[in-house]
Formats: C-alpha cells, structure tokens, sequence
C-alpha cells in the first residue's frame, strides 16, 4: 500500500490536474484588464491593433456587457468599438468612442450614418453604464452595456483607433491594411476564449473572429503524456 502514496504518485497527480485543466480559463487569464475588477463571461483577442473584446451576454434581458481595450495610434487618439446592425462595415455602425478630453477619459457615442458624418449621437438601441478608464498598461478601455435584439446569435461587430481629435471632433483614421479589415461577426451563443491572429490578416476576417477555441488537442496531447507516464512508474 506504501506505493500508493510515493512521490511519484503524488507528483503524477499533480501534473495531470495541470494538464486537463481547461485551457479556455488560461487564455482569458492572459487577457485580463488590467487595473479593473470587472468580470466578463468571454474574451478575445481581436486581430488588430492588439485590441480585446471582454463580454458577457445575458440571454434572458437581451443584455450585452462589454470590455473594449485598444490603444490610440497616437497619445491624443481615440478607440472605438461599435455594433453595426445594417450589415458589414463602418456604415451604419452605431459606435462607442473613448479619447482624453482635457487630460480626462471620456466615452462618448456616435451614430455613423456615413463616412462624412462622424458626429456624436444617440444610438439606435438602449445603453447604460458607459464609461472609459486607461488601464496600467497604457490601454484606454471602453466599458458599457447595451440591449440587443431578442433571441440574437450574432453581431456585426467593428473596431478602430485614430490618432487625433480636434474640439471633441474625431480625426479620420488612417487606412492601413488593418484599418480596412477591423470588422468582423461576433457570436453570442457559444462560449469565446480564444486568441485570433492570423499570420497576414485577410480581407474578411469573421470566420476568424468567430471561431470558437477548442482544448481538444491539448487534452489529446494530455492523455498520451499521462499514458506514457504511468507506464513508466508501474515498469519501474
């Protein structure tokens, strides 16, 4: 029975639990907002601008809350994240906007009807609790919740950083390559953690951003270690 409760028995116990653990829970550890003791359901790494999405959808209130962190192309720039409910695109996207105004971090909305008229506005749906903080690690991070349509599985979801704004007046962003593709579906029905970046950023990156992350590899790979391992304590 001493066998039972070696060192090795024990150390092999231990490094099964490390092994099978999920890893959906050590890829939204990773992400954490720095500075904030808020706490969302799922993560995502978006695949631009080092940008993540935290959020937590309430299906019984038609609820969203979310965590939106980027930083601006410049110090006294501006980050956005926004629902667009006409379709793909900046177009119609109903947005959330921080930047500093007067050396403090605001939140602010704006209704984008065109690419000419990027002004604040009410949106097109209820939000509550809007606000904008800058992280310890430099990030400005947008937070809010929002009511969505009954019974939504998806969102068309957009996101930028710009460098200036000018008398509370958003300067135009650039139009880089990740400028261009900072779009993309976002799913609400199954559970996100995950990290998406791809190697060159394609021109529809949704089926990226709403690919679900599986472990099952890892628990694959898990399983053979575990195997091997107490084969080699019973030949011993």
């Amino acid at each position: 029975m001493g066998f039972l409760f070696c060192p090795s028995w024990i150390l092999l116990f231990s490094f099964c639990v490390i092994l099978i653990s999920p890893t959906q829970s050590l890829v939204c550890s990773s992400l954490k907002i720095r500075n904030s003791n808020k706490e969302y359901a799922n993560c995502i790494q978006l695949p631009t601008f080092n940008s993540t999405l935290h959020f937590t959808y309430n299906v019984i209130n038609s609820s969203l809350s979310i965590a939106f962190s980027a930083t601006p192309s410049d110090t006294n720039g501006w980050i956005a994240w926004a629902i667009n409910p006409m379709g793909i695109g900046m177009v119609g996207s109903q947005a959330l906007v921080a930047f500093k105004d007067k050396g403090f971090v605001v939140a602010k909305t704006y209704n984008i009807s065109s690419y000419s008229s990027i002004v604040e506005g009410k949106l097109s749906f209820e939000i509550w609790d809007l606000e904008a903080r800058v992280a310890n690690d430099g990030k400005m991070v947008i937070y809010c919740s929002l009511k969505i349509p009954a019974g939504a599985r998806k969102l068309n979801q957009v996101w930028q950083v710009g460098a200036a704004v000018s008398n509370g007046q958003l300067m135009k962003h650039e139009l880089g390559k990740a400028n261009l593709v900072s779009m993309g579906e976002l799913n609400l029905v199954e559970t996100v953690s995950s990290i998406s970046t791809p190697p060159e950023l394609e021109p529809f990156p949704k089926l990226q951003l709403s690919r679900k992350y599986s472990g099952h590899g890892s628990r694959v790979n898990a399983g053979i270690w575990i195997f091997g391992l107490i084969s080699l304590l019973i030949f011993m």
